[in-house]
C-alpha cells in the first residue's frame, strides 16, 4: 500500500490559543514577546498584527512604532509544545500514528485511514472543519511524503492533496525554503538565482551534493520520495490495537457497550489465531469536545474469550461519560502472552490453580474490588511462622517448598505478635489464665509446648514455646512463650493468632 501523510501547519497556533481563552482579542492587533539577548522581541503575531506589518523577531519598539495600540502578551518558552502534544493526542482518533514537527506542525500517517471519512478529500474537510470550530487556522496537505506535504501545507496556495508519484509536479513553482532547509543553503540558493525548486530539481545530484551538502539532498530525495523519512508518534504504536470510528456521536451506554463488543471480536480473533491472550487493555472513547474517556482491565492469566472480557469491561461502563457524544473508539492490549494449553488430568476431578474457571472467577471480583484487594501466599523457608509465607507474584508461580501440615496453625495469625499478660505455673506447663485487650480469659484446655526455633543465621530473638489453648467462651487461641521460663522473668508472653 502507497504511503500517504498530511500535514497540518498551525499558523497562528499561540495567538489562536489566546484567542480561544480571550475571544475579545480576535478582533485586535495583539503579539507575544519575551526577552532575547537584553532586547524584547516579538515571538508569535496574531494575522491582524501580521498583515500591518508586524513579523516574528522583531523588537517591540518597532513593532509599537507601527501599531501603538498593539496589545502585547509575556510568551511563554514552552507553550507551543504543550499545545502541539496536546493536539497531537486529540488527533488519535483520525490516525494511530501522529507526529509532532517543532514549532508549529503535526505531520499524520494516514496510510489506510482515509476510506472510513469517505475518501481523502472528506477526510482534509472533516479536519479543517473541526480545528476552525475549535478557532485555529490551519492549512493542511496530503501527499506520498512528509517532505511534499509540509511543503504544500506551508507554501501551497491551491491544491492542497498531491496525487500519488505526484510530487515532484508540486513541488516545481515552491521556493527552496519549502523543503526544510538550513536558513544559510536557502541564501546560497537565492544569491545563484535559485529561486524555486524547479530551477535545481533535474540537476546532477553529484554537483548539488558538492555545492550544498548532503543534508541539501537528504532533504530534496525525502521529498521525491527516493528517500524514505521516518515519523517519531507521540505514542509507541501498540500492535494488538482496533478502532472503530462512528458515523454518528455515541451518547448512549448501550451504544458504548455495541462498540465494545465488535472491537472485542476482532481483537480476540487476532489473538486467538496467533495462539495468545491479552493480560491488560484499555478501552477508550474520543469525545466531540477533545476529551478522552478510558477503562482498563487486567486479567490474571492470558485471555481471548471475548464473553469474559467483556463481563471486565461491563463493570466499568457506567464511568464512561460520552457528553456531547463519542467519535471514535480504540481498543488497545498493551501487554500480551501465549497461551501455553494445560495437559488435562483424567485422574483428577479438578485442576486447582490451573483452572481457567478460577483465574476468570478472580479478574471478575478483582474488577469490582481491585485487583490489589486480592492475594495469593506460597511457603517460605523459615521457621518462624509471620515469616513461613510470602505473597506470590502470580497465580501461575509454582510453590519451592510444601506447606507445613503436620501441626495445627491457626486461621488468623497476626503480623506482629501481641505481647499479653500471662498467669502460668511451673515450667512448660501452659497458663492458667491471661489478659488480652483488658478482658481476662480462663483458660480450659491447652495442648503444648512446641518449641520453634529461629533459623541460626539470623539470630533476631529467643526460642518460642507455642501452646494452643482454649478459654471458657470456646475459644481457642495461639500463644507463645519467648525464652526459657527463670525466676527472674526475663522471658515474654505474646498472642500470635486465633483458631476457628
Amino acid at each position: 500500500m502507497q504511503k500517504r501523510f498530511i500535514t497540518i501547519w498551525f499558523r497562528y497556533l499561540k495567538t489562536d490559543w489566546h484567542c480561544r481563552r480571550q475571544p475579545e482579542l480576535a478582533g485586535n492587533s495583539f503579539i507575544l514577546a519575551s526577552p532575547d539577548h537584553g532586547r524584547i522581541v516579538v515571538t508569535a503575531a496574531n494575522a491582524n498584527a501580521q498583515t500591518q506589518g508586524i513579523y516574528i523577531g522583531m523588537t517591540l519598539a518597532d513593532a509599537r512604532a507601527i501599531i501603538p495600540q498593539l496589545q502585547i502578551k509575556d510568551d511563554k518558552p514552552e507553550l507551543a509544545s504543550r499545545l502541539l502534544k496536546g493536539i497531537a493526542e486529540w488527533c488519535i482518533r483520525f490516525t494511530p500514528s501522529v507526529s509532532i514537527d517543532m514549532p508549529d506542525s503535526l505531520v499524520l500517517d494516514i496510510t489506510g485511514c482515509t476510506h472510513l471519512w469517505g475518501g481523502e478529500e472528506q477526510y482534509l474537510t472533516v479536519i479543517n472543519k473541526r480545528f476552525k470550530h475549535f478557532g485555529y487556522y490551519v492549512k493542511a496537505a496530503i501527499a506520498d511524503t512528509i517532505g511534499t506535504s509540509w511543503a504544500i501545507a506551508h507554501f501551497g496556495s491551491d491544491k492542497m492533496i498531491i496525487e500519488s508519484n505526484h510530487q515532484s509536479q508540486a513541488l516545481l513553482s515552491l521556493p527552496p525554503t519549502a523543503l526544510r532547509l538550513e536558513a544559510a543553503t536557502v541564501e546560497r540558493l537565492e544569491k545563484l538565482g535559485l529561486r524555486s525548486i524547479g530551477t535545481f530539481i533535474n540537476m546532477p545530484r553529484t554537483a548539488l551534493r558538492r555545492r550544498f551538502g548532503t543534508t541539501f539532498l537528504q532533504r530534496l530525495n525525502q521529498a521525491l520520495g527516493n528517500e524514505e523519512e521516518f515519523l517519531q508518534p507521540i505514542n509507541a504504536i501498540v500492535y494488538y490495537h482496533e478502532r472503530l470510528p462512528c458515523l454518528e456521536p455515541i451518547v448512549t451506554a448501550k451504544g458504548i457497550e455495541i462498540a465494545l463488543q465488535r472491537l472485542l471480536e476482532e481483537l480476540c480473533d487476532r489473538l486467538k489465531c496467533e495462539a495468545k491472550g491479552l493480560r491488560f487493555a484499555s478501552f477508550k472513547g474520543y469525545r466531540m469536545d477533545g476529551k478522552i474517556e478510558r477503562i482498563d482491565i487486567g486479567t490474571n492469566r492470558p485471555s481471548n474469550n471475548t464473553t469474559h472480557l467483556f463481563k471486565l469491561f461491563e463493570i466499568k461502563i457506567d464511568s464512561i461519560e460520552p457528553a456531547m457524544g463519542i467519535e471514535l473508539f480504540t481498543l488497545e492490549a498493551s501487554k500480551v502472552e501465549e497461551i501455553i494449553p494445560t495437559q488435562e488430568k483424567l485422574w483428577d476431578d479438578a485442576a486447582a490453580l490451573d483452572d481457567i474457571g478460577l483465574s476468570e472467577l478472580l479478574d471478575r471480583i478483582g474488577g469490582k474490588m481491585g485487583a490489589n484487594q486480592i492475594h495469593r501466599y506460597v511457603p517460605d523457608e523459615h521457621y518462624w511462622p509471620e515469616r513461613s509465607f510470602k505473597p506470590a507474584v502470580s497465580i501461575n508461580e509454582k510453590t519451592a517448598t510444601q506447606w507445613k501440615v503436620n501441626k495445627p496453625r491457626p486461621l488468623q495469625l497476626l503480623v506482629n505478635p501481641v505481647a499479653i499478660e500471662v498467669t502460668a505455673p511451673i515450667p512448660d506447663y501452659p497458663p492458667m489464665l491471661f489478659r488480652y485487650r483488658g478482658k481476662i480469659h480462663k483458660i480450659l484446655k491447652a495442648d503444648g509446648p512446641e518449641r520453634i526455633e529461629q533459623e541460626w543465621w539470623l539470630q533476631e530473638g529467643k526460642h518460642r514455646d507455642y501452646y494452643s489453648v482454649e478459654d471458657e467462651e470456646g475459644n481457642r487461641y495461639w500463644l507463645f512463650r519467648s525464652g526459657h521460663y527463670d525466676a527472674d522473668k526475663t522471658y515474654r508472653w505474646f498472642l500470635h493468632g486465633f483458631f476457628a
